[in-house]
């Protein structure tokens, strides 16, 4: 696989220019980091990440079907991309995949993927054990399945975990009377594979509905010797960086203000497409 550590490329959405102020501050970040960039045409939104394949190895992409259920209406189906148009446009070489997946469902590791159980749900007409083994025949590596979160819609573990080490992952802190059923079942998930747990700033507590993203450092934007760490005018904003500075030394990082795009329901890593080129 893949890693965001080793990515050198990065792709967003062209609707991304309507968020002007965001936008703006977030192309200066990129050429002062003389980070290459490219935009994405035929896209219906911002959110990149969840159409676009994934990328196993330099010259190979797996494009999923991008069908997700919570655009599956009258209100939201006019938004959602047709994503063999965005591969086709951008000249991408791929294989196709009969699998439902957003690429917001992916978190690679060099030895195994996470993905939440969201997966099964949208693909019912397959057994859960065959599903598990046409996506490890595909990523050439073992899936490791954790609950999705019981109030997110979108059931992406982007918004729960990020990729650290082979046996370690960064993880939400969240308030120990916060949904304690799936905390249990998602941090013995993680011991069932060894997997450490380091757990970093969460707020997303004081925001007035679901689908507000506020709060969520684990939406950060990772490639090859960056991070970009999403802000939110909220005192554990520094609590992120210093964290993060830690965490990620001799990495260099930068901080963005996401509201204007975490209050639509994601941040960095849902806008962002990342490759190695």
């Amino acid at each position: 696989m893949i890693l965001d550590s080793e990515t050198n490329f990065l792709y967003l959405s062209e609707h991304i220019k309507v968020k002007e102020n965001f936008f703006k501050n977030l192309y200066s970040i990129l050429t002062k980091m003389s980070i290459e960039y490219g935009l994405l045409s035929h896209t219906k939104d911002i959110w990149a990440v969840d159409y676009m394949p994934i990328q196993t190895k330099k010259d190979k992409f797996v494009r999923f079907r991008y069908e997700p259920d919570y655009l599956q209406n009258a209100k939201f189906i006019s938004t959602q991309t047709n994503n063999l148009s965005v591969c086709s446009k951008a000249g991408l070489n791929f294989i196709d995949s009969r699998i439902v997946l957003d690429g917001g469902n992916v978190i690679k590791g060099k030895g195994w993927v996470i993905l939440t159980d969201k997966i099964f749900k949208e693909n019912p007409q397959i057994k859960k054990n065959n599903l598990i083994t046409e996506l490890e025949n595909l990523f050439k590596v073992r899936v490791i399945i954790i609950p999705k979160e019981p109030n997110d819609y979108t059931g992406h573990a982007d918004g729960i975990l990020r990729y650290y080490s082979e046996d370690a992952v960064l993880i939400n802190n969240y308030r120990l009377d916060d949904k304690t059923a799936f905390q249990k079942k998602l941090f013995s998930s993680l011991r069932d594979h060894r997997i450490e747990a380091i757990k970093i700033p969460f707020n997303p507590y004081n925001n007035l509905d679901q689908d507000s993203a506020n709060g969520f450092y684990i939406n950060y934007l990772q490639m090859e010797n960056f991070i970009l760490l999403p802000t939110f005018n909220l005192k554990e904003d520094d609590l992120a960086y210093t964290q993060f500075s830690q965490l990620f030394q001799g990495q260099r990082i930068e901080t963005i203000n996401s509201l204007e795009i975490s209050n639509q329901g994601g941040v960095l890593n849902c806008i962002t497409w990342n490759i190695k080129k």
